[in-house]
């Protein structure tokens, strides 16, 4: 692909860790940020699932969780982080004060946001969308109300999206036995339910030049309506216990330049699994 030379922004995009203090998970992590800052990003896009599962999980464990997410980013970041958040992120259950307790953590007011920087419109979406035994995909009312006029504010400026859960996805589909019953089935809480509204959205602005995100933990491009949609893999691989599927642990590194185009790449990190 021909691009302008001048690159204005490099962003380690950084999702799925799921950090604990099993597995050698804060190792990897380690290991992931080292690597990562090593390609001098001016950004680190931390994708969500920062840390293994909050859901219906007791309060001595997602703490536990998040210290040690916590305790490996303030000691080995050097490099500005923002964070998208993730289902796993999310403490639900009797104690659970749903997203409340990460955005604490994570030292920020809002789940969902966007800001400039280098010339380009960066936006992040909160793709969790709670219900009764668990998730689906979407953005509620007051997100997308937000949405609408966040990108009406933007027309002028090449925007990039990051979400947790892929807004549209092909490799969705292969994340799990989707085709069991003879018909492809693919769960709501893979792919945004709500893609058919996004797409219509998006289609007003065509200075909308990609979408990025993890949850799947595979890696994959597609191309749709002049949109290219990024799943940049998982940092854990299969949950520290080696590839998954055929992608190995690693990260993006998405280059944007001033013209308005995009390079994206998966870089892996050379993790084996702790015996």
């Amino acid at each position: 692909m021909s691009v302008d030379p001048r690159r204005v922004l490099r962003i380690a995009h950084i999702t799925d860790l799921h950090v604990q203090p099993e597995k050698g998970a804060m190792a990897g992590m380690q290991r992931c940020l080292e690597h990562a800052q090593a390609q001098k990003p001016d950004l680190l896009m931390m994708g969500g699932d920062m840390v293994m599962d909050c859901l219906e999980t007791p309060r001595e464990r997602v703490e536990v969780q998040w210290d040690s997410y916590s305790s490996v980013l303030s000691s080995h970041a050097r490099t500005p982080v923002k964070h998208v958040i993730g289902n796993h992120d999310i403490w639900t259950g009797p104690e659970g004060t749903e997203r409340g307790y990460a955005l604490d953590r994570l030292g920020i007011e809002s789940s969902y946001y966007s800001f400039d920087q280098a010339g380009w419109h960066l936006v992040v979406l909160d793709s969790t969308f709670l219900i009764p035994g668990g998730y689906t995909a979407k953005l509620d009312e007051a997100q997308f109300k937000w949405l609408e006029e966040d990108l009406k504010s933007a027309q002028n400026t090449p925007v990039a999206v990051f979400s947790h859960i892929p807004i549209l996805s092909a490799c969705a589909f292969l994340d799990g036995d989707n085709e069991a019953t003879g018909d492809w089935r693919v769960p709501g809480a893979w792919m945004h339910i709500d893609v058919r509204r996004i797409k219509a959205l998006f289609r007003l602005y065509p200075n909308i030049k990609a979408c990025f995100s993890g949850h799947i933990h595979l890696v994959e491009r597609v191309d749709y309506l002049g949109i290219s949609y990024y799943c940049n893999g998982a940092a854990c691989g299969a949950w520290w216990n080696g590839p998954f599927q055929e992608f190995d642990a690693g990260y993006g590194i998405i280059d944007l330049y001033a013209d308005g185009s995009l390079e994206n790449n998966y870089l892996t990190f050379g993790w084996t699994p702790v015996p």
